[in-house]
């Protein structure tokens, strides 16, 4: 079956990047002009998806605001003869069919993943984690989606990590199938010591999921902070009917760290062919500074 719905859940509270996200979710921090929400819908878009869920949370409408129509906006544009600028915003509207729901309860990733069960129906879905914004010439989940059509299994986009951090990350069991493709038959999630380090690899920002995933986070007790972890439902998965994971290409930003936010406005903005070309010049110009 073809996947043509995503998930995009959006209810963090984004404690790592206070007081920046007091009063403006983390989703809507701009990233040179477009906020990180948006560059996630458009990877969705760009992989062929068609319907978008995205899970948010009390103080999260300013995400509706922004996939909205907005006629006084609209009007004045186009009094002033800025006819390129209305087009971006009115395009913004029509990526997809969006929707939205609230996770009511903070309780986690797999308990928000579970409050898309009735939008989800018995389809393939892909999750876009709300934290990552992923930039490449082939989007992340266009490959995840590929590869599910090729073994017909859930699918985790994963890359490697260091040593280091890996107890901040997930650890799988993997082994090479094609390319960048491995069969995937066991997880843990932030493993506490070396011997429960599977491999370096781990689950960062996207997958594709079967609707049996439902029925596995129902029975899926509270693990890590008392939360219902996404995880833990897929190492079931891994471990009875195995999953696929895709090294995939792009720079992944992460959105709920403010070193990641610096990183991914420096050099968004030098890619920006409108501002590029000036941006580096001053960047030149300020590295003689330091």
């Amino acid at each position: 079956m073809k996947v043509r719905k995503a998930v995009i859940p959006a209810a963090g509270l984004g404690t790592r990047v206070l007081p920046a996200t007091k009063s403006m979710p983390k989703e809507m921090l701009t990233i040179v002009d477009k906020p990180a929400i948006q560059y996630i819908v458009e990877e969705a878009v760009n992989s062929g998806i068609t319907d978008i869920l995205i899970i948010t949370n009390r103080g999260k409408g300013i995400i509706e605001d922004h996939f909205d129509r907005s006629p006084e906006l609209e009007e004045r544009l186009l009094a002033s003869g800025k006819q390129d600028v209305y087009e971006q915003v009115v395009s913004i509207s029509k990526l997809a069919n969006i929707y939205f729901v609230r996770q009511k309860e903070t309780k986690g990733l797999g308990h928000a993943v579970n409050c898309a069960r009735s939008f989800v129906g018995n389809e393939p879905f892909a999750v876009l984690y709300g934290d990552d914004v992923i930039i490449g010439e082939d989007p992340a989940c266009g490959q995840l989606i590929r590869a599910y059509e090729k073994y017909g299994k859930a699918v985790v986009g994963i890359k490697a990590v260091s040593e280091e951090a890996i107890s901040k990350y997930s650890s799988l069991k993997v082994e090479h199938l094609d390319g960048n493709e491995y069969s995937c038959t066991d997880m843990v999630e932030k493993p506490k010591t070396p011997a429960e380090v599977l491999s370096l690899f781990s689950i960062l920002g996207r997958c594709v999921l079967t609707p049996d995933i439902f029925d596995i986070l129902d029975k899926t007790a509270p693990g890590a902070g008392g939360e219902i972890q996404l995880t833990d439902a897929m190492r079931t998965l891994a471990r009875t009917v195995g999953m696929t994971g895709v090294d995939f290409t792009g720079k992944r930003y992460d959105m709920g760290d403010k070193l990641g936010i610096l990183e991914a406005t420096v050099e968004i903005a030098l890619a920006n062919p409108v501002l590029g070309e000036s941006f580096r010049a001053y960047l030149k110009e300020l590295s003689k500074t330091l």
